[in-house]
C-alpha cells in the first residue's frame, strides 16, 4: 500500500512539473510570436522602403537620361506591370 501511494505521489509531482513546464513554453510561444509579427510588420516597411527608394532612383535615372538600354527595357517591364494592375483594379471596380 505505501508502494502505491509513493508511486501515485511521484506521478502527481511529475504531473504537476509537466504542467509548470507547460505554462512556461506557453508563454514563450505567445513571446516569439509577438516578435515575430513585429518582425514581420518591420521587414515589410522595410520592403516597402526598398520599393519606393527604387522608383526614386529610377525617377532620377529618367530624368537625368542616364538609363542604359538594359534599365530602360526593366523600366519598361515595370511600368508595364503596374499598369496591368490599375487596369484589374479599374476592371474589378467596373464589376
Amino acid at each position: 500500500m505505501v508502494n502505491l501511494d509513493q508511486q501515485i505521489k511521484s506521478i502527481q509531482d511529475k504531473l504537476q512539473q509537466l504542467l509548470k513546464q507547460q505554462v512556461l513554453l506557453q508563454k514563450e510561444n505567445l513571446q516569439l510570436r509577438k516578435e515575430l509579427e513585429k518582425a514581420t510588420a518591420l521587414n515589410a516597411e522595410k520592403q516597402h522602403l526598398v520599393v519606393t527608394l527604387q522608383q526614386q532612383v529610377d525617377a532620377v535615372k529618367l530624368g537625368s537620361g542616364s538609363l542604359n538600354e538594359a534599365e530602360k527595357a526593366a523600366l519598361s517591364k515595370r511600368i508595364d506591370g503596374y499598369l496591368k494592375e490599375i487596369d484589374q483594379c479599374l476592371a474589378l471596380l467596373n464589376t
